[in-house]
């Protein structure tokens, strides 16, 4: 099986850029396209001006951008060590797997490779698992990364 166009959502983290480039080897292998995103939470009280109300959050929220557009810069400059050209995307509304997912098929991705933590026990009861999200909620391919 050929994959026309890999999606790979990241966080900054380390095992999000270790299945950054396992999606850059198979994008290679293949000639596929390699889309990264960036999920970014959107203020839920952007429609009473909050950012103007608050500095404190009107300065995370630019900060959180500024952070995303880093790392995705970041990963084209990877991208571009292993031969392949990323298009990247900043991904507005609730940091999801639901988000991942409309992305996914909003851009005809036909493999999504995502990074997993790894947490078990009482991390994954309370944090939850982002990647079993993802896998449990599509119908894609998902190759998950633990390292």
């Amino acid at each position: 099986m050929s994959y026309q166009h890999i999606l790979v959502p990241v966080d900054g983290s380390d095992i999000s850029l270790a299945a950054f480039r396992q999606a850059a080897s198979i994008a290679k292998a293949f000639g596929s396209r390699l889309t990264a995103i960036s999920l970014l939470a959107v203020d839920p009280f952007s429609g009473v001006d909050f950012y103007y109300v608050s500095p404190i959050m009107k300065d995370y929220f630019i900060e959180a951008q500024a952070k995303a557009e880093e790392t995705l810069n970041h990963l084209s400059a990877i991208g571009a060590e292993y031969g392949v050209a990323v298009e990247t995307q900043i991904v507005k509304g609730e940091v999801s797997a639901e988000g991942i997912i409309n992305t996914a098929e909003e851009l005809k991705i036909d493999l999504i490779v995502m990074g997993s933590h790894g947490r078990k026990g009482i991390q994954k009861f309370f944090l939850g698992s982002f990647a079993q999200d993802v896998l449990g909620n599509t119908e894609l391919p998902v190759l998950i990364v633990k390292k």
